[in-house]
Formats: structure tokens, C-alpha cells, sequence
């Protein structure tokens, strides 16, 4: 039994550490806002 707390500690861990560089990753990279255009087959519109 021992074994199994110490791997669901560790995985525990992980897991909070992935979170952490998750919350660290979205507060520090800020997106830069820019235009889209996409062109459309005009076959498609007739549809």
C-alpha cells in the first residue's frame, strides 16, 4: 500500500507541476491580434 500513495503523490505532483507551466505559459505569452482572410470556392457559394 505504501507504494501505491507514494506513485499517486508523485502523480500528484505532475500533474500540479503541468498545471503550474499551464497558468505561467497563458499569463506570460499575450497574443498578437491580426487580419484573416480565407478565400472560398465559388462553387461552394452556388450550392
Amino acid at each position: 500500500m505504501p507504494s501505491l500513495i507514494r506513485f499517486l503523490v508523485i502523480v500528484a505532483v505532475l500533474a500540479g507541476l503541468a498545471y503550474a507551466a499551464m497558468l505561467a505559459i497563458v499569463a506570460t505569452v499575450t497574443p498578437q491580434p491580426r487580419e484573416m482572410t480565407q478565400t472560398i470556392n465559388p462553387q461552394r457559394l452556388n450550392k
